[in-house]
């Protein structure tokens, strides 16, 4: 009865693994066993390739690596010979090479490699004695290895500002990957300033005879406005295009009188076809986990992009499992991780495998956490969050504006602005809470998204995911109610405390104590002052109040004698809103300001004040 295929291999396989310790040769039932007597390797470089010649030695006859890999595929612990002997193949090879035969193509005698899998091949490679490699190889990857002692580069001419020792270190980290010409992770903590880290290399390479085009910003929504707002601070000699909206143009030759352009994820999506025939010099993606999901039109209109080099910003590069990261390397380097990135996809490699892709990927990969550079870092940092409210919002938005504009106006006139005083900061109050949620105004909308909220929570989601904690301050306990829902709907934890809270103690102590509990929602009235708060690290005022001493007291809650690390403040604007006139009218005339944000508490001073806020001035405010 004839065996077959499978019931022989098995049979082989067997016999094979009973000489552990063979002689050169074997005869076992008739078949001789040759154990190896050697091996030799060597990477040879092309254009944008590299070749991995391998051979092994049974006692003058030789098997190629593509023939033994292709052995280890099939199952089989043997390879036949040239004259029909069985080669034997040590198990250690097959665990040190069964990547290697994973991530290369067979290619006649050798494994070819894609350039862009340097790193992983040199991984691989590391602990093999008696590999060859010529010059080129070995210069690139030498290169690669110096991660741990990056040269600092100086910032730009003209970029404004002083870049901190270890965002220097991040501009000769990008610098480094741009001579090599490979996309990198630059996966800072929150707060780091990753932004101001790409503005400045962005500047210095608008100034270097290759920044040639445009280059992209990919970003939420809700993070457009402060990449425009950092690249006017920091960056004014960039010209930048938001390319929002449904005005925006999408032709090459538009496109190309800037230096940066400025688009979401949706917008990406949507205009797709056009974007991915535009050569960019970069392309980068911020709060790169957005494309997280190989499958997902996000990252396929990503991965369609061209570009000389690809950056990605994210603090949290794997939120649930490896393959997200396979999947963001899989754009910045096409092809570097080969097969191993569809298996890591279905989570299928192994714990060595996994060692060797993550060694790898070091190089590019770059990721500063607070505890690192807490020296460099001042004690409080605050910074301005600018929002852009939804279409739904704005129409309810401008309807109030238009409605309050035309009953105070004439009513001034009529009484003159003291006797309107009520009046004037009821409407200012209720656009202000327009401005943070349509359900501060019509409780039947306290289900819907806002513009605000979106941001706090994608910003929650970053301190959360790098394991911090933060306060989340507003004095509007309706607001809180609506981030306390969406919390409990997204699955995390939170503590809440407002003026009807009863047991202060023992959520404040929650808090501190437990590391599952990251969130703190506060009312500005309860937790204003006398809260010891030290295991937060961030600071969110949700709707600013623009009295310095106010703000101070709520971050001062983190910020006090007992915190060893920085603290981070962040104040939430919405765009064209009161809030944003209000807050330049603080830096005019602080008084009528703070007239306005105490919502009259003091009514006879409130209206004196206000007195003094001319007709223009209201118009603006309304407007």
């Amino acid at each position: 009865m004839k065996r077959t295929n499978t019931e022989r291999r098995t049979s082989q396989n067997k016999r094979a693994k009973a000489l552990l310790t063979p002689p050169v040769q074997s005869l076992i039932e008739g078949k001789l066993y040759r154990a190896a007597t050697g091996f030799r390797m060597r990477v040879s470089s092309g254009v944008d390739w590299f070749d991995v010649n391998g051979t092994a030695d049974y006692e003058g006859m030789s098997v190629t690596l593509p023939s033994l890999l292709a052995a280890v595929r099939r199952g089989e612990t043997v390879v036949t010979l040239d004259d029909g002997t069985l080669g034997l193949v040590p198990e250690e090879w097959l665990a040190r090479w069964k990547l290697l035969g994973e991530l290369g193509e067979a290619n006649g005698g050798r494994l070819r490699f894609d350039r862009a899998q340097v790193g992983v091949l040199d991984a691989i490679l590391e602990a093999e004695p008696e590999v060859e490699y010529d010059v080129a190889f070995d210069k690139l990857r030498a290169e690669l290895r110096s991660g741990s002692s990056i040269e600092p580069r100086e910032q730009p001419a003209g970029f404004q500002g002083l870049l901190r020792d270890y965002q220097r270190v991040g501009l000769g980290w990008m610098d480094r990957l741009a001579r090599s010409g490979f996309g990198g992770c630059l996966a800072d903590d929150m707060g780091l300033g990753k932004t101001v880290q790409v503005l400045a290399w962005l500047l210095a390479r608008k100034g270097s005879a290759e920044g040639k085009g445009p280059s992209l910003v990919v970003a939420p929504r809700s993070l457009i406005f402060n990449w425009k707002d950092e690249a006017a601070r920091f960056a004014p000699a960039l010209t930048i295009l938001d390319h929002t909206g449904a005005q925006r143009l999408t032709s090459p030759e538009h496109l190309g009188e800037y230096d940066v352009v400025l688009t979401t994820y949706g917008t990406l999506r949507r205009d797709a076809l056009e974007l991915s025939e535009i050569a960019f010099d970069y392309v980068i993606l911020d709060e790169a986990q957005n494309i997280k999901n190989a499958d997902s039109a996000s990252f396929k209109s990503a991965r369609a992009l061209r570009a000389r080099q690809r950056l990605a910003l994210t603090g949290t590069p794997v939120e649930n499992h490896v393959g997200e990261l396979f999947t963001l390397f899989e754009f910045l380097n096409p092809s570097m991780l080969g097969r191993a990135y569809q298996k890591a996809g279905r989570r299928q490699l192994d714990a060595p495998a996994l060692a060797i892709v993550g060694r790898a990927l070091r190089p590019f990969l770059l990721r500063r956490t607070k505890q690192e550079v807490v020296k460099e870092l001042p004690a409080k940092t605050e910074k301005t969050l600018y929002c852009e409210l939804g279409a739904d919002e704005r129409r309810l938005y401008d309807e109030l504006a238009s409605h309050y504009r035309d009953s105070l106006l004439g009513r001034i006139a009529k009484t003159g602005m003291k006797r309107s005083a009520f009046q004037v900061l009821e409407a200012l109050l209720r656009l202000r809470q327009a401005a943070c949620h349509p359900g501060l105004v019509d409780k039947m909308r306290a289900s819907e998204s806002s513009a605000k909220v979106d941001t706090l929570l994608a910003e929650l989601s970053s301190v959360v995911a790098e394991g911090h904690k933060a306060l989340v301050f507003s004095q509007f306990t309706s607001l809180l109610a609506i981030v306390r829902d969406r919390l409990t709907r997204d699955g995390v934890t939170f503590e809440y405390l407002d003026g009807q809270t009863r047991d202060r103690a023992a959520r404040v102590a929650r808090f501190q104590a437990d590391e599952g509990c990251p969130v703190f929602l506060i009312s500005l009235k309860a937790g204003g002052l006398g809260l010891n708060l030290t295991a937060a690290e961030y600071v969110f005022i949700l709707d600013p109040w623009w009295n310095p001493a106010v703000e101070a007291q709520a971050v001062d809650r983190a910020h006090r004698i007992g915190q060893s690390k920085p603290a981070f403040a962040y104040r939430i604007i919405a765009r064209a809103t009161v809030e944003e006139k209000v807050a330049e009218l603080q830096r005019t005339k602080a008084a009528m300001a703070q007239a306005i944000l105490t919502g009259g508490e003091d009514a006879q001073a409130s209206g004196s004040v206000l007195a003094d806020l001319s007709i223009e001035e209201l118009t603006s405010l309304l407007s």
